[in-house]
């Protein structure tokens, strides 16, 4: 079995990893932490605009699964933070818009006093799998 840690944007250097992946009989992909930060420059997009902010991420996912072979329909396993109960409605609905007709994973939905940087309203981590080729 092989685990890699990848950085894509360079702000994340030395912070965390963006994805981790693990291959053995398939690949597991781990992503955590994915908000509405700018990929370079760790500025956090669409500030006071909750929907903005889970567009950017999921949109971010996307590209990070991409570069890992992967992509949404790939996702087994999703945990969405909030920092007010009152998104519920439109987190689910950004969920939905993303995942489109792909399966949805398993979900954790949690509400959290403060995310990793001021600003953020939303952060999205995802564990997806995929077969070897």
């Amino acid at each position: 079995m092989e685990k890699q840690h990848f950085n894509y944007g360079s702000w994340t250097r030395g912070r965390f990893s963006e994805a981790v992946t693990v291959t053995g009989p398939g690949k597991m992909i781990f992503l955590a932490g994915i908000g509405a930060e700018h990929e370079e420059t760790g500025e956090i997009q669409h500030i006071g605009d909750f929907d903005g902010q889970c567009r950017y991420a999921y949109e971010k996912l996307a590209k990070v699964l991409e570069r890992n072979g992967a992509t949404l329909k790939d996702v087994v396993k999703q945990v969405t933070y909030v920092t007010d109960v009152r998104y519920f409605r439109q987190a689910g609905e950004g969920r939905s818009a993303a995942y489109g007709d792909n399966p949805l994973p398993a979900h954790t939905f949690l509400v959290v006093s403060q995310l990793a940087w001021p600003g953020m309203l939303v952060e999205i981590d995802v564990i997806a799998m995929i077969g070897d080729d």
